[in-house]
């Protein structure tokens, strides 16, 4: 690409000290050459072609007048541009009579042709508000559109965006006609509509109209309505199209929002799903209220902490595959602390429930000191492999974050393997057995002490399980558990004591239910409504959805 070089210009004008390679640095910096300005030939060219009036017009007067003369210097192309808006960038401009002066320190230049010159007295400070800072932004964004470094590109579309005018519709075209980037390359035609909307001929702006109609986006949605709403538009065929594509992205981004508002309660549901299975274990199938159970996910998370660090200093190379061994280690890591619990506090407990309660609230206190004391008490981030990061774009205003579909699949999957473990395996058998007739299982020879810990131990580790999750979506610390525990109650009673289809159905259910009602009344009012609702449900159902069967039922 062809740059501003010292040579060129002492080709011209000789060699002026620092001031002139500070020049010189600034448009080799800004990666500005003739080419971006739709020039060619430039060492045939003067390498100041920038008037005295031209600079000066730019830099005092009207407003509206400034942006006029900077446009109309940006369409022609001059090579002293890109300094001279670099200088007006950084607030080191005066203009004095009828000329503009460019100030570094103690070296005066004029803008015009870049010579030594002596600064007037009583020279004022040129003074940018907004508008003109975004359009000096947006001509200085000009010279990036072609960088090779995609940052660098997309940083001068969302500048160009500000200030995009039908002046820079030949720059922004051949951006376009250049760019590979899927994404920078939708960016630019949404900047290229804006310029058009901004033309004089209605021909031009109908254009504009039915792009962003096509495009669907909500940016080509604020664009139309900033465009409906500003009283601008006079013809009434661009009217007319502009109420029509208007309508027609409004039906199309509300398909975009209705979606995204289910997927966000199933999102939610699952959560609620992982958080509730192993609770469903051991309140709905042993009937202990333990009020620790939200401590066992947190050291599930912490365990996924802990084998995310030992790849990150051991095995950096296989970082994105720690998820597939932190699994495992939070199931092991929270069963392991959930098969001490019931061991040393809550075998003595059971048929008790007050005394679980408060037992096992002491217990989650003791917890969570615990991992503030081998942790610390501040929250720490647990990274998503690279495979979970980013999202699937569905519609224009609709994206599925991996992590989130990962989550919902893991959420199916230990679903699935819990239900085969309960109803096809002997330990669920025996689960099933000891949950509905203690002494008849007795009798027949089943180790019910035994049940009962591996009973809890794997109510615990899918609690475990569920801590892995969450660490995916979220920072983990210590009172990660506290913010679950009650959600989770909701869904078992709801559901049916130890009925997992019920734990399902309430868990989808409440988690559609909040996200509907977050909607219309916020995250704080749905929470309450939500409970009210599930209160008034108990009240009128208390077995919840599904009644639990028994013996003693079926007799």
């Amino acid at each position: 690409m062809p740059v501003i070089s010292d040579i060129d210009r002492t080709s011209i004008h000789p060699p002026v000290g620092a001031w002139r390679r500070r020049v010189s640095q600034l448009a080799l910096s800004l990666g500005l050459g003739a080419s971006l300005f739709g020039l060619s030939g430039l060492v045939a060219q003067p390498a100041w072609a920038l008037t005295a009036e031209e600079a000066y017009a730019i830099s005092a007067g009207d407003n509206d007048d400034r942006v006029a003369a900077l446009r109309a210097v940006v369409a022609k192309g001059d090579p002293a541009l890109p300094a001279f808006l670099q200088a007006l960038a950084d607030d080191t401009v005066k203009v004095a009579g009828n000329r503009a002066y460019i100030v570094y320190g103690d070296d005066v230049k004029d803008a015009a042709t870049g010579e030594p010159a002596k600064l007037p007295e009583g020279a004022e400070d040129v003074v940018n508000n907004n508008r003109m800072g975004s359009e000096i932004e947006a001509a200085l964004a000009i010279g990036k559109l072609a960088s090779t470094d995609r940052d660098e590109r997309a940083a001068a579309i969302e500048a160009l965006s500000s200030a995009a005018d039908e002046s820079q519709l030949a720059t922004i075209d051949k951006a376009l006609a250049a760019e590979s980037d899927a994404q920078l390359l939708k960016q630019l035609k949404t900047v290229r509509s804006k310029a058009l909307l901004n033309s004089q001929d209605p021909g031009r702006r109908l254009e504009a109209v039915k792009a962003l109609g096509a495009d669907a986006s909500p940016e080509s949605r604020s664009l139309l309505m900033e465009r409906m709403n500003d009283g601008a538009e006079t013809d009434a065929t661009v009217k007319g199209a502009l109420q029509a594509a208007l309508d027609a992205v409004n039906r199309k981004l509300a398909w975009g929002e209705h979606a995204g508002v289910l997927f966000t309660g199933i999102s939610l549901g699952s959560i609620l799903l992982l958080a509730a299975l192993g609770l469903a274990i051991t309140y709905g199938l042993m009937g202990v209220i333990n009020m620790a159970h939200g401590e066992l996910m947190m050291i599930g998370a912490y365990a996924t902490f802990a084998v995310q660090n030992v790849f990150r200093a051991y095995f950096p190379e296989a970082f994105d595959w720690y998820i597939l061994l932190a699994v495992p280690a939070s199931f092991m890591a929270a069963a392991l602390v959930g098969a001490v619990l019931e061991r040393s506090v809550f075998r003595f407990l059971y048929g008790r429930p007050l005394e679980t309660l408060l037992a096992s609230w002491g217990l989650s206190l003791i917890l969570m000191q615990a991992v503030r004391t081998v942790f610390g008490a501040q929250n720490v981030q647990v990274e998503n492999p690279s495979w979970m990061s980013g999202g699937f774009d569905v519609l224009s205003n609709l994206t599925l974050p991996y992590n989130r579909l990962v989550i919902i699949a893991f959420a199916a999957a230990v679903l699935i393997g819990m239900t085969l473990l309960i109803n096809k395996t002997r330990m669920g058998l025996f689960v099933r057995s000891v949950t509905q007739n203690r002494p008849m299982a007795s009798c027949m020879g089943v180790n019910t002490a035994r049940v009962d810990t591996m009973a809890f131990s794997l109510g615990a580790g899918i609690a475990g399980l569920a801590g892995c999750a969450l660490s995916q979506i979220g920072n983990v610390g210590p009172d990660l558990g506290q913010n679950y525990i009650v959600d989770s109650f909701l869904v078992v009673v709801t559901g049916g004591v130890g009925q997992i289809a019920g734990t399902v159905y309430a868990a989808m259910g409440l988690g559609m239910v909040n996200k509907l009602l977050e909607g219309w009344s916020g995250a704080v009012l749905a929470k309450i409504m939500v409970l009210v609702i599930v209160v008034i449900f108990i009240q009128k159902r208390p077995q919840g959805l599904f009644a639990m069967k028994g013996r003693s039922a079926e007799a």
